[in-house]
């Protein structure tokens, strides 16, 4: 907008001869007073600078404000992000550009704008799988457990289980999270990672090859299984937000992004202390992957198939790591998977409006919004059976 009058009359004729002088200095304090009114008119009307902010949310909820879309806002405000789970559904966090937000893992905070910013709200289900060596495990929204596949053992004695609101499955054993923070575990034992019967105050469990790892409410951790490379000796750990178990290491997330390691590191998979702005990891055989905030991946250890070859992904929401594959869910429902593939286990490249990824040793799992289940890969004990599962 120019901010300018114009003069409505000329004099068409002069009655005397003009002074050139005096018109000369007329025009040109004239020309100097509309550089004056267009300067004004330059603040008066031109606004700060605008960015964009861009929200979407995956399956199991949405975003009521702003709302999911892209919008323009002004440098310096302040927009609120309420996000809602849908029935069956929880929060997680915000994922993507999450360093304006106050709080990423609240469902209901607030961004600053100071620039152009992709936010995802991520919402997993209260219904999940998991995938051990040889069986496949699913807890129903009923809070029941449901398994297929190797039964040696009693890995899959689990149809009496009740109140479970998480499970995983290690390579020989099956372990479920009970409501009131105590745990259950059944399976082979014979080095003692089903002795989880004395836990309490536990809010996640997570189950390696031969041990079994769980996070308390004040942020320890406690272990039990064989150790003989040290992977129980988390009982100093502090400040905890995620456990994750592979074969003789354990991880653990902390609330500021960094992540920390113990037990065996031939392949580097404990070389994970440089690793910051991580929001979830996952342990494998011999191989660490983490998701960071941006959606993207990073990984550490063996990598003889291909299993750290994660550093082209994006828009990644969760993770799962098998015993030399990793399989990743992305944020439009779709998923992608590298590494080890003889036995099919990386064929995902067809999954649709998935919630969650499992990796087993030569399968994996999908979860679908709707409570079906998928799988692909080794089938040799029915592992992959799960075509009859209604979990939600």
């Amino acid at each position: 907008m120019i901010c300018v009058a114009n003069r409505a009359n000329r004099m068409s004729k002069m009655k005397t001869a003009p002074d050139w002088t005096k018109h000369h200095r007329t025009a040109r304090i004239g020309v100097f007073l509309i550089a004056v009114v267009l300067a004004a008119a330059s603040v008066d009307c031109v606004g700060g600078e605008s960015y964009t902010l861009t929200v979407s949310s995956t399956a199991g909820g949405t975003v009521t404000t702003p709302g999911v879309g892209s919008f323009a806002r002004d440098q310096g405000t302040d927009v609120d992000l309420v996000a809602v789970a849908d029935d069956g559904y929880h929060f997680v966090r915000w994922i993507g550009d999450v360093g304006a937000i106050t709080d990423s893992a609240s469902a209901s905070t607030v961004i600053t704008m100071s620039g152009h910013y992709r936010i995802i709200a991520c919402f997993e289900a209260d219904f999940m799988v998991a995938a051990g060596s040889l069986h496949s495990v699913g807890l129903a929204i009923d809070h029941t457990v449901v398994c297929t596949g190797d039964s040696a053992d009693g890995r899959c004695d689990v149809g009496d289980w009740t109140d479970i609101v998480q499970i995983a499955a290690g390579a020989d054993h099956t372990v479920g999270l009970k409501a009131d923070g105590t745990a259950v575990a059944v399976g082979y034992d014979h080095d003692g990672q089903c002795d989880v019967g004395g836990w309490t105050d536990i809010i996640q469990v997570a189950a390696g090859v031969t041990h079994t790892v769980g996070l308390k409410s004040d942020g320890t951790a406690v272990a039990v299984g064989d150790d003989f490379y040290g992977e129980c000796d988390v009982g100093n750990w502090t400040d905890i937000i995620q456990v994750a178990a592979g074969w003789g290491y354990t991880v653990g997330l902390k609330p500021d992004g960094t992540v920390i390691a113990q037990g065996v590191n031939n392949y580097g998979q404990c070389d994970v202390s440089n690793w910051t702005e991580v929001i979830q990891i996952a342990a494998g055989w011999s191989h660490t992957v983490a998701l960071k905030s941006d959606g993207t991946v990073v990984a550490a250890g063996l990598d003889d198939y291909g299993q750290c070859g994660v550093a082209g992904w994006a828009n990644i929401v969760q993770l799962a790591a098998g015993v030399a594959h990793t399989v990743a869910l992305k944020s439009d429902g779709t998923a992608v998977a590298t590494g080890d593939d003889s036995a099919g286990q990386c064929n995902i490249g067809d999954w649709t409006d998935v919630v969650q990824v499992s990796a087993g040793f030569y399968h994996s799992l999908g979860l679908k919004s709707d409570g079906t289940v998928v799988a692909v890969g080794g089938n040799t004990y029915g592992q992959c059976n799960v075509g009859g599962w209604l979990l939600m």
